[in-house]
């Protein structure tokens, strides 16, 4: 995969540059509660600034669909981006035309802005051509530093990286990077941790995976449709008794490919979905009609962390259990741990993502030792699931 980076430009004192950035972020009463998104443009945002370029940030907010609503400007975000950036960035209440023209004639060399939402124009979903001449026409140069938006073939993520010189950001450049070694040319063996409530969410990235990896372990409340398959009772356990079939096949691919599948042969099971209720660590053969699987059991993590200590790549993608409710999370924390201690020590590549899968290892204590977690929610399963991310296509070089 080739591309450009923002060590292929030159002297871009002066220069208007159009940077896709990432300022969805999550919000309460007025406030943003998780500034992770905002951190993450900051090398780009900063480099381009500090040499001289007048930054027009390009993002959207929410989902608009094509109108403007007050509630969804990008202006909510702009007091959290001005402290995380620690500079004052002009406001512009259009993407382009006369009013975007005039405001980058007020700013100075090195000064920043922020366009509105690029979602309040139709033209941005549907990719038109004509909305992407018109923003263009105030960009010397377009830099993609939104992994998280680049699964959407949207105006400002792949139209414009077609009618300007077109480089990845800071963000962007390390995002690929890392996929690149966790799965596109990684060391072997590779292990990947699959974890989430349902196997019909992540179908396409099982069937992905087996024919990837070296090794495929399943968590979460998937984990339960597969030991259904085996012909398990799983009792009252989340499971998707008619995927059975699709389960098998998946069994088959992988055994064809290679590929060893583990799944949990000690679980954790209540009759109850609270905090620390009564629970039993039994044998899956031994769960009761009247219980619920909930977390993967402590001789199956011991297990997993020896499959890991054998590895040479790891990437995760989803919870073991139901970890945000206590002590459902202990199978989660402890391989999280285990993974976070192999990368420190050097002997791991290990790279994750998704929602659920930031908020886990960082309840683990374990994200600061992983070689990557991916801000990206849907890029990052696209990604996993083998297919082509149009906002990532349209910044190779042939």
């Amino acid at each position: 995969m080739a591309f450009r980076t923002l060590d292929d430009l030159g002297d871009i004192k002066g220069k208007r540059a159009l940077v896709r950035v990432d300022l969805n972020v999550p919000m309460a009463d007025g406030r943003v509660t998780d500034d992770m998104r905002l951190r993450a443009l900051l090398p780009t945002v900063l480099e381009l600034s500090n040499k001289g370029a007048k930054v027009l940030l390009l993002a959207h907010f929410g989902r608009p669909k094509g109108a403007k609503h007050s509630e969804m400007s990008v202006s909510m975000v702009l007091d959290a981006l001005q402290e995380v950036v620690g500079r004052e960035i002009m406001f512009v209440p259009e993407i382009a035309g006369d009013v975007v023209r005039q405001s980058v004639g007020i700013l100075a060399d090195g000064d920043i802005a922020l366009l509105e939402n690029t979602r309040f124009w139709p033209g941005e979903e549907k990719n038109d051509p004509e909305l992407a001449k018109a923003v263009a026409e105030n960009g010397d140069f377009y830099v993609n530093d939104a992994f998280s938006a680049a699964h959407r073939a949207h105006m400002s993520t792949e139209g414009l990286a077609h009618i300007l010189p077109a480089y990845a950001g800071r963000s962007m450049e390390a995002e690929l990077k890392a996929l690149e070694a966790a799965l596109g040319n990684p060391e072997h063996p590779v292990a990947a941790v699959v974890g989430g409530a349902k196997v019909s969410t992540k179908l396409d990235v099982l069937n992905n995976l087996v024919k990837q990896v070296d090794h495929l372990i399943i968590g979460g409340g998937m984990a339960n449709t597969f030991l259904a398959a085996r012909g398990i009772d799983v009792g009252k356990s989340l499971c998707e008794h008619d995927l059975a079939d699709t389960a098998n096949a998946i069994f088959e691919t992988a055994d064809a490919s290679g590929c060893t599948v583990h799944l949990p042969y000690d679980v954790v099971t209540s009759v109850e979905f609270r905090s620390n209720p009564p629970i039993r660590i039994v044998n899956v053969n031994e769960v009761a009609a009247d219980e619920m699987i909930l977390d993967v059991g402590p001789a199956a993590v011991e297990a997993l962390a020896d499959v890991l200590k054998t590895c040479r790549t790891l990437v995760w993608n989803g919870p073991l259990g139901a970890f945000e409710i206590e002590p459902f999370d202990k199978a989660t924390i402890a391989l999280a741990k285990t993974a976070a201690a192999l990368t420190k020590e050097g002997s791991l590549i290990s790279v994750a993502g998704g929602g659920d899968t930031v908020a886990a290892l960082a309840h683990a204590g374990a994200s600061d030792d992983f070689t990557f977690i991916s801000t990206a929610g849907g890029a990052f399963l696209e990604w996993m699931e083998g297919k082509p991310l149009p906002g990532v296509d349209a910044l190779q070089t042939d």
